[in-house]
């Protein structure tokens, strides 16, 4: 019986010890927006990723660019799957698979008369990045690249299509 409150004791801090070991993560959707690549090319990029769990997540993107002899098209749409490798969940280290659908318009010159020709790609890649999450898991900062090939280059077309910036983003 003098063993009783000791053991109460005990047990109430062990809980306490061990609900304390990760932040509770009720946010699962985050929106970003690729401020590197508007800086480098005024291109406009969001983003936005579900998280699965702790270290996976799948997104999609949409960009908007008024040049359509980008290396990426004038307009784009992607999706793309995460797999987070850091201490923390959902931030840290991450690789991704993604896909790429983008359309553009060209202009061309034949015989004194300018054409436009109209054209759409299809790009799978690969991508690695880092993310680091502020304390209260609301804001997120992360850098990322990849590359990504072609399905069906037109012959004015590289076969390789590139993915890159740095983004800011909440969670909601």
């Amino acid at each position: 019986m003098k063993h009783v409150p000791l053991f109460i004791c005990v047990f109430l801090f062990g809980i306490s010890v061990s609900a304390q070991a990760y932040p509770v993560l009720t946010e699962d959707h985050e929106i970003k927006f690729n401020i590197g690549l508007f800086l480098a090319t005024t291109t406009v990029e969001m983003s936005y990723e579900y998280y699965l769990s702790e270290d996976t997540s799948i997104g999609g993107t949409v960009y908007f660019d008024n040049d359509g002899d980008d290396y990426n098209g004038d307009f784009g749409l992607g999706a793309n799957f995460r797999a987070y490798f850091g201490y923390q969940p959902r931030s840290g280290f991450f690789a991704e698979a993604f896909g790429l659908y983008y359309t553009a318009e060209r202009e061309l010159e034949s015989g004194g008369l300018r054409l436009t020709e109209d054209y759409n790609s299809i790009a799978l890649g690969l991508g690695l990045g880092n993310k680091w999450v502020t304390r209260s898991q609301r804001f997120s900062l992360e850098i990322f690249g990849g590359f990504g090939r072609n399905i069906n280059p037109e012959e004015f077309q590289d076969s390789f299509v590139y993915r890159g910036g740095l983004s800011v983003g909440f969670r909601f």
